[in-house]
């Protein structure tokens, strides 16, 4: 019993490490910052103890607030939920669906990916959120969503509430003189009348929040109408690309066949419901998933292994002729190369004169590829993955006679 409380408590220790980044840090300052404000301010602009109105704006911001950070936390520490270590099909003829990955010792059940940040197979991986230092999936998708939902309309009433108190401060200030300091235009409904400071510092306070609340409500509002577009139609981020890259080998080769992505259920309400539940706990076990009429459960991942294979016919091999430190903004490599790095957390790789890169995708001054380290590189042993500047690297003769360019590299020339 000693041993399992101490393994419990250890894990919830690991657990509270993922508030010692700088997203987390970040997310909840400037949540911290508006609702602190907001409160303070709605005590200026409309008294919470003696009207009706002001009471149920007060309990609202605190509501707000809540709800906000309960979800917040549960995006981050009940988490996406993981492909359990070495998991595989219960039919041993599925695994030749399947990609294997050799860092959970387990097949990728569909709709999962790896995830180099959390370093586990993720279950319907949508992506890796830097802001609850934390994958968005299975498990923590409505969660997440439901707090790109919260954090905007919070962020509106607290808005609401910094331009009436600035407004209403200013108007007494010119109206009563700079060293009388009034209260708002609701402050006649009450006797006696209240005095409370409201100097410089706190209107710089007050318009600092406010320009928080205006930026956080445009950047996460257009987050929370992207999830909800893809969730509306049963879809990840990673999904949609992968629909994408599907489209592109179609037509690339000319293919006679069409790809029907299997996990839309043809209504939003039932796409809705996979996600959001009454009971806050998702449907499904995460590994299997019901899909539409003329697909089976592993309709996506046979698309996933065509690509891959895809990528491999399509790659260029380049031989490194300058050395790369593996800057994310490298300052020798030239001014466009430096303002036009890739807004990502994908890694860079270190690049040493003679090397060999198997280039996949490409922008117009970066590449994206695979350091081939050793001849087993094909099977998939032995590789360093990331971006690096396309200055670094010339195309190897072989394959500047196929005329065959990265993936995205054709449509940038």
């Amino acid at each position: 019993m000693g041993t399992f409380c101490s393994v419990i408590k250890f894990e919830n220790l690991q657990e509270l490490k993922r508030l010692c980044h700088w997203g987390p840090i970040i997310a909840l300052g400037v949540i911290a910052i508006c609702s602190t404000m907001a409160m303070i301010d709605s005590v200026l602009w409309y008294w919470p103890l003696h009207t009706t109105g002001g009471s149920v704006n007060f309990i609202m911001l605190i509501n707000w607030t809540v709800m906000i950070l309960y979800n917040y936390f549960n995006a981050m520490f009940v988490g996406p939920g993981f492909v359990p270590l070495r998991w595989k099909p219960e039919i041993s003829q599925d695994t030749m669906y399947l990609q294997y990955c050799k860092v959970c010792q387990a097949y990728k059940a569909p709709r999962s990916h790896h995830c180099r940040k959390c370093n586990r197979c993720v279950m319907k991986m949508d992506h890796h959120c830097p802001w609850i230092n934390n994958c968005c999936g299975y498990q923590n998708h409505a969660s997440f969503t439901l707090f790109l939902l919260l954090a905007p309309l919070g962020c509106i009433h607290a808005a609401f509430i910094f331009v009436m108190t600035m407004y209403t401060q200013l108007y007494n200030r010119l109206t009563f003189g700079w060293n009388t300091v009034k209260i708002d235009m609701s402050a006649a409904r009450r006797d006696p009348l209240p005095i409370v400071p409201f100097g410089l510092a706190a209107f710089a306070t007050t318009l600092f929040a406010l320009g928080l609340a205006l930026g956080t409500t445009i950047a996460v509002g257009m987050l929370f109408f992207i999830q909800m577009k893809i969730i509306l139609r049963n879809k990840t981020s990673i999904e949609s690309w992968i629909e994408e890259k599907a489209k592109d080998r179609i037509q690339y080769y000319q293919l006679d066949e069409v790809f029907v992505f299997p996990y839309d259920m043809g209504s939003r309400w039932r796409n809705f419901k996979q996600v959001f539940t009454w009971s806050g706990v998702p449907e499904g076990d995460g590994l299997e998933w019901p899909v539409r009429e003329g697909c089976h459960q592993y309709s996506l991942t046979i698309e996933q292994l065509k690509q891959k294979a895809d990528k491999r016919v399509r790659s260029v091999r380049y031989k490194v002729i300058e050395d790369y430190s593996g800057a994310c903004c490298p300052l020798n490599k030239g001014i466009k190369t430096f303002f036009t790095s890739p807004c990502t957390e994908e890694p860079r790789i270190r690049l040493q004169k003679g090397e060999f890169i198997l280039a996949t995708r490409g922008l117009r001054y970066w590449l994206y590829g695979d350091k081939i380290l050793d001849d087993s590189f094909i099977e998939g042993v032995s590789r360093i993955r990331g971006w690096f500047p396309r200055k670094c690297v010339e195309k190897c003769p072989c394959d500047a006679e196929t005329d065959q360019a990265p993936e995205g590299e054709k449509k940038n020339r």
